[in-house]
């Protein structure tokens, strides 16, 4: 059996969040074509923690920025939430990614000079949620990644662990459909990501659908599920103890 067919049988009552079906991307450099992703297919489910690997080259970011819609696909159907994304205007894709994809990225990506509050309730303004609304929603995600104490502090005045909480908190507010996390260690000494990956396990606890992109194969042993890329394919789709 399949590991699709096996998570069609082990969650039943689950539906399928986001499909991808025979996605291909093409760039070109210069003359050269490159084919980064050469007929990808795969469903991920609610509730999943899902881990992409692959080496350099591997077509992993490609379908990282694909699932995101950060990027579409040149054939192939990508639909989230049985929306169909591949067919999306930019600002449709724009919305989608605002309200339906939680971004946590390597680098951060907060704004350095305002606070805390205000990095994480930028996603709330742009969505146009009033700000009596928005002080209760960013408060409480404030809260769940453990920087009560913080949250007046301005983002280049914490350290790195803290800023990925903040990002994190900044992902959860509009209550996305994935959090999409690329590196979320990388710039992080070992026990300050070890600290960042119990709180993704927390997340995913809680029945947050987590997508995890790494090199890194202790951060991967975290999700349930492990896809390989390599060449633009899926190499191998395994389910883990987690």
């Amino acid at each position: 059996m399949s590991v699709q067919e096996q998570l069609a049988t082990e969650v039943a009552v689950a539906e399928a969040i986001l499909q991808i079906n025979n996605v291909t991307r093409t760039y070109f450099m210069g003359d050269q074509e490159v084919n980064a992703l050469r007929g990808v297919s795969l469903n991920i489910y609610k509730g999943e923690y899902v881990a992409i690997m692959g080496p350099s080259g591997s077509g992993k970011s490609t379908l990282m920025n694909t699932i995101g819609c950060l990027d579409v696909p040149t054939s192939g159907s990508y639909h989230l939430e049985g929306v169909a994304v591949n067919e999306m205007s930019e600002d449709q894709l724009a919305e989608i990614r605002n309200e339906k994809i939680g971004f946590v990225f390597q680098t951060f990506n907060l704004v350095p000079r305002v606070s805390v509050f205000q990095n994480v309730e930028l996603p709330l303004i742009y969505k146009g949620v009033a700000k009596r609304k928005r002080k209760e929603i960013v408060e409480k995600a404030i809260a769940s990644v453990g920087l009560e104490d913080r949250a007046g502090h301005k983002s280049n005045e914490l350290s790195g662990g803290q800023r990925q909480r903040v990002a994190i908190a900044r992902a959860l507010v509009c209550e996305p459909s994935i959090i999409l996390a690329d590196e979320p260690t990388g710039n992080l000494d070992s026990k300050t990501g070890e600290e960042i990956m119990g709180l993704m396990n927390r997340l995913h606890e809680k029945g947050h659908t987590i997508i995890l992109v790494t090199h890194e194969d202790e951060i991967a042993e975290h999700a349930n599920r492990v896809i390989r890329l390599r060449d633009g394919l899926i190499e191998s789709d395994t389910l883990t103890a987690g």
